[in-house]
């Protein structure tokens, strides 16, 4: 037996970087999985290689967490595929480019809130309502460290994360007594697609400065935050709901 036998999980935004990694951790533990992602392409290889590479089952569903009725045909896969909804990771989002507050424009900003909080929002509810039908289950949204403290050039992104972890503990708060357990990761700056699409990876010089934010001296894994997510959708974490985890070689201790 491993971890996640005979459970089901989704996950968003699983077609890189750390939503991948977190996926197939889920299925190497035992758990089907619903690949959900915006990006086709990515997704379908991801759900394919997950199949074909462990011994559980992966359906990809193309889903933009801005839209309800994506949202919820992602849920209604999980349990019409497999039977019902045990795990779920909240993981699609946006990166940002630098640009101080007052220059960032409304279209940027509610685009990026949207994704990164709202589309948290509509993920849960509907995850949740599936969870309390089945008696329970295990949830982790995608913070960051920006989630709890800030930095120069990101407002939209930092405020949208900041939300992320008020909106675990409330969530944690109004089903722990249901047995739906809800918690975040706060990852610091992870080695992942995000990263480069932000431009952070245009010169030697910056990805230095990047690994100098963290007291270990590099930048983090996927497959780090990965295992983290999955031990805290486990039940080695039964007694965790609420919390906002940092794994970020030491980056919040500063």
């Amino acid at each position: 037996m491993t971890r996640f036998d005979e459970t089901t999980a989704v996950v968003t935004g699983s077609g890189s970087g750390i939503g991948r990694k977190t996926a197939r951790t889920l299925a190497e533990d035992g758990s089907d999985v619903v690949v959900a992602d915006i990006d086709r392409e990515n997704g379908e290889e991801a759900a394919t290689t997950i199949a074909n590479e462990t011994d559980a089952d992966a359906t990809f569903v193309e889903v933009d967490v801005t839209d309800d009725a994506d949202v919820e045909r992602m849920v209604e896969t999980a349990v019409s595929e497999y039977g019902d909804l045990d795990v779920a990771v909240n993981n699609a989002g946006l990166g940002s480019k630098l640009e101080p507050t007052a220059d960032v424009s409304e279209d940027d900003w509610q685009r990026i809130i949207d994704v990164n909080l709202t589309g948290v929002w509509r993920c849960l509810r509907v995850e949740i309502d599936a969870m309390l039908e089945d008696g329970g289950g295990a949830i982790v949204n995608t913070a960051s460290i920006l989630g709890r403290v800030g930095t120069e050039g990101a407002p939209a992104y930092t405020a949208s994360k900041h939300g992320v972890v008020g909106l675990t503990k409330v969530a944690a708060l109004d089903y722990a007594s249901e047995d739906v357990r809800v918690n975040a990761v706060c990852p610091g700056y992870i080695e992942t697609p995000m990263l480069e699409e932000a431009g952070l990876y245009e010169d030697e010089e910056t990805v230095d400065q990047l690994r100098e934010l963290h007291p270990q001296g590099r930048l983090g894994e996927p497959q780090e935050i990965a295992d983290a997510i999955a031990w805290l959708c486990s039940d080695e974490a039964s007694f965790a709901t609420g919390e906002a985890m940092a794994i970020d070689g030491g980056y919040l201790s500063r």
